[in-house]
């Protein structure tokens, strides 16, 4: 692959030796169940083909040095002393305190990195990368820590270092993913099962808004409150819940509805959202495509009137999906106000769907859109 030769150089250019360590370690897709994870409740993703890799090795003293291969950046610093940069390196950074903060012992790192996912694209680049990480240190030091510990410990940093009150399913989908597979992911107990994708003759079709993400972090984390605000509410009336997995629309109804509709609104999409989850793994399981299509426009509905994280370019793209021959269906997909739709599409359709999405799009905005064509793969994993 071109990309590895080319991190294999400038690490061999940068550092005078060859790298240790050559992970790879993928971005994701989501099919149905968006912010929902953070809400302990039910989601559908998979690894993809579009991957962050990284060529790392071990130095003999405690300096860190990492170069961001695509964006030719460097940055210097010390393991003695990570504090947050607010740049792209906090995402290493991160990780690497995670791992001081668990009590094990770290030396220096030499990194360079780049990556074959589109960025701004929602398809969680920071999640591959914080894993990827991990990942090799876990690998470099020798300190056996499983997959799920390692996720978690993603999460922490992003959660914690980087600033982002992110769940778990886009760590998880990056580090678990099989091949050929979704995930069936219990965010609650981490309980997961892998089902083979049986989609045969459709073809899952990411089309990118090219606009950037400029309100999901804050925006993310407004969501995340009030998701959390609303069941402090419902507690007075029903102590035992936890979360909005614990909570009914009829609960809704009775005590948010009238009392506070803006609430109401934002609980009322995660309650539809969660049962849509368990109602698209039955239609998958039944092999019945087209009934989990209609799910994915009925999420992207609540996705953009309930919890308000679309954008009128998102908008758009479901829209001309909805009135294309051999689409089942469409939503947005990620943290929201840009990135991707995702979109299944019967592969003797694919050339017209590619051409009048294409046309239409510019037509309306002035802006290209790119299609990718994904292919489910493992999760992160050794190269060499």
């Amino acid at each position: 692959m071109d990309l590895l030769r080319a991190l294999t150089r400038s690490f061999r250019s940068t550092f005078l030796s060859d790298p240790p360590l050559l992970i790879c370690s993928p971005g994701r897709v989501n099919l149905i169940g968006e912010h929902t994870d953070y809400n302990e409740g039910f989601v559908l993703p998979a690894a993809i083909d579009k991957a962050i890799y990284l060529a790392i090795g071990p130095r003999t003293d405690n300096e860190l040095h990492f170069v961001a291969h695509d964006i030719q950046k460097r940055f210097i610093g010390s393991i003695d002393h990570i504090e947050p940069t607010k740049s792209w390196a906090d995402y290493l950074l991160g990780v690497l305190r995670q791992f001081q903060q668990a009590g094990y012992p770290l030396r220096g790192l030499n990194c360079v990195f780049g990556g074959t996912i589109p960025m701004g694209a929602g398809l969680s680049s920071s999640a591959a990368l914080e894993n990827a990480v991990g990942f090799a240190v876990n690998e470099l030091f020798g300190l056996g820590l499983d997959r799920l510990t390692l996720l978690r410990l993603s999460q922490k940093a992003e959660n914690e270092f980087v600033g982002a009150k992110v769940g778990i399913m886009d760590m998880f989908a990056s580090m678990m993913g099989r091949a050929g597979h979704v995930i069936k992911l219990d965010c609650r107990s981490l309980e997961y099962a892998y089902a083979p994708l049986q989609m045969d003759g459709i073809r899952i079709v990411l089309c990118d808004t090219r606009v950037k993400h400029s309100l999901v972090t804050s925006e993310y984390n407004t969501r995340r409150a009030e998701c959390e605000a609303g069941v402090r509410y419902l507690q007075v009336f029903y102590p035992a819940i936890k979360s909005l997995r614990d909570v009914t629309m009829a609960m809704l109804d009775e005590h948010l509805k009238e009392s506070n509709p803006h609430l109401y609104r934002r609980c009322g999409y995660v309650v539809h959202e969660n049962q849509r989850v368990l109602d698209g793994v039955m239609a998958l399981d039944a092999g019945n495509v087209a009934a989990f299509g209609q799910l994915m426009y009925a999420s992207h509905e609540g996705l953009s009137h309930e919890y308000e994280v679309s954008c009128p370019e998102l908008d758009l793209l479901v829209s001309m999906a909805r009135h294309q021959p051999g689409v089942l269906g469409a939503r947005m997909m990620g943290g929201g106000f840009g990135g991707c739709t995702i979109n299944l599409v019967r592969e003797d359709a694919l050339d017209t769907f590619t051409k009048e999405i294409t046309s239409q799009y510019f037509a309306q905005t002035g802006k290209d859109t790119y299609l990718h064509v994904c292919k489910i793969e493992d999760g992160t994993h050794l190269v060499r």
